[in-house]
């Protein structure tokens, strides 16, 4: 077995019987991004040098003792988290030469356990996007199968887990962007509670909304990261002091005493019949593992896409209007006059899908509209939450699908906006409510593409998400299933 292929909890023994080094580890996925990204095309920067550098420090640790889980272990980064002294581009051409002063608070927790950061991945423009393909300087293709879409917006980060060109990777997730690519690329994804990551050096997208976690090849590599990177940060606002566990103590089988709650709403029209398929499967698997399931509603699940794409547009608006060529990144250079110089910085640095998004936002948000559109869209979100709300009354957490259809060619909506706004309608409801959410592979199309199972649970029972994720795991036999590239 090349190292390139542990998980991180495999790698995290072999490191500590000194069996083999981080900078072998780390060497070896340098080699398996210069050997198949040609053809993934998952990273826009790879810091070999700093990489090899961290990878060192990181064995002179192992020599000395005990160390932190995550030490020595090779990761990915979406490129939308701040790295000091490395490019973070957000896809953007708007960013393409930006080089933040200071890491973000994910990034900082990594380099503190000695984590070792192979480069930044591609992802859809400023977040915005289901694909990756909106991504200015790279595209990544589906290690399944490429010529199909690898998700978005964190599709490089998925594709390069998948891909095994790294042990893990993080991701954001404003409607669904870490869990629809994992389940595409089928990796797990997790989508942590809103608050239960810090969003300090996040390059913000929809601020209530965005939320930062880990994309692994495994469950327990997931909880792994998720005790790494969780913690409350007075940098962050909207962080919350809430005890952090022992995630990988959940990881158990077994799943008495545990409802699953199963949402009619999921499972109408539109809903592929393999993936319909799949998830009928894990449910039946966790009912094997003892768990019961009920059959609950989420009434207000219509609403979400019109609810999530008014608010995520608008704080877009607000969030994108610092990016007028004054401070930092991308500045037209032939413009005559300051509003000349604003329109043509912008115009020329965002990408179509950017714009279009601004525009919503701003027109939501503008006199005589704001009440009708973005007040709405708030007050219908509290509804779509109090489903979420009344639904665990009668059960732990909900199973369904994470995307309507497996993964598809790329460029197949290229023309169809709304299509790809569609198929987010089984994530984005998460992120209102800003609950927890997970994907981990169920199974495979008839194509050979990966199809992943939805769970989310109540705020801060994460632990019971990875719990499930686990028993579903040992019951499809998936763990260890890695694309031919």
């Amino acid at each position: 077995m090349n190292s390139y292929e542990l998980t991180i909890s495999q790698a995290r023994t072999a490191l500590d019987n000194k069996e083999l080094s981080s900078r072998e580890l780390t060497s070896s996925c340098l080699e398996r991004i210069r050997s198949v990204d040609d053809t993934v095309h998952s990273f826009i920067s790879v810091t070999e040098k700093e990489a090899l550098q961290q990878a060192d420090a990181a064995d002179r640790e192992i020599a000395q003792g005990t160390v932190a889980q995550l030490c020595g272990i090779p990761f990915s980064l979406k490129d939308l988290l701040c790295t000091r002294g490395v490019t973070t581009t957000c896809g953007s051409k708007i960013l393409e030469n930006f080089v933040p002063p200071y890491d973000a608070t994910v990034v900082e927790k990594l380099k503190e356990q000695g984590a070792v950061i192979l480069g930044k991945v591609a992802m859809d423009e400023f977040a915005m996007g289901s694909t990756s393909e909106t991504c200015v300087f790279t595209i990544p293709e589906n290690p399944w199968n490429p010529g199909f879409v690898a998700g978005g917006s964190s599709g490089g980060s998925a594709a390069s887990v998948a891909a095994m060109e790294c042990l893990g990777s993080l991701g954001s997730d404003t409607g669904g962007s870490i869990r629809q690519p994992a389940s595409l690329c089928g990796v797990v994804g997790l989508k942590p509670t809103y608050g239960r990551v810090s969003r300090y050096g996040l390059v913000a997208f929809a601020s209530s909304l965005d939320q930062i976690g880990p994309l692994t090849r495994d469950v327990t590599d997931s909880a792994m990261v998720m005790n790494g990177i969780s913690g409350y940060d007075k940098r962050d606002s909207t962080s919350v002091k809430q005890d952090i566990p022992d995630f990988t103590n959940a990881l158990s089988e077994g799943m008495k005493g545990l409802r699953v709650g199963i949402p009619r709403e999921y499972f109408g029209a539109g809903l592929d019949g393999e993936v319909a398929g799949v998830v009928e499967r894990a449910i039946q698997l966790l009912r094997d593992a003892g768990a019961e399931t009920v059959e609950v509603s989420l009434p207000h699940t219509e609403y979400c896409v019109a609810v999530y794409y008014l608010i995520a547009s608008a704080e877009a608006s607000s969030n994108l209007a610092r990016y007028d060529g004054v401070v930092y990144g991308y500045r037209d250079q032939n413009a005559e006059s300051l509003i000349d110089m604003y329109r043509e910085t912008r115009s020329n640095g965002f990408g179509d899908e950017v714009k279009r998004r601004i525009l919503i936002g701003t027109y939501a948000l503008s006199s005589g509209y704001y009440d009708a559109y973005y007040k709405k869209a708030s007050q219908v979100r509290t509804l779509i939450l109090n489903d979420f709300q009344k639904a665990y009354e009668s059960c732990d957490l909900i199973i369904s699908p994470v995307t309507p259809t497996p993964a598809w060619r790329r460029g197949a909506h290229a023309d169809d906006p709304l299509a790809l706004y569609l198929s987010d309608i089984l994530t984005i409801s998460a992120n209102l409510a800003g609950i927890p959410g997970l994907s981990v592979p169920g199974g495979f199309s008839s194509d050979g593409l990966p199809i992943g199972i939805q769970l989310q649970g109540p705020h801060f029972q994460e632990e019971v998400l990875l719990k499930a994720a686990y028993n579903l795991e040992l019951g499809t036999e998936l763990g260890n299933r890695c694309p031919e590239i």
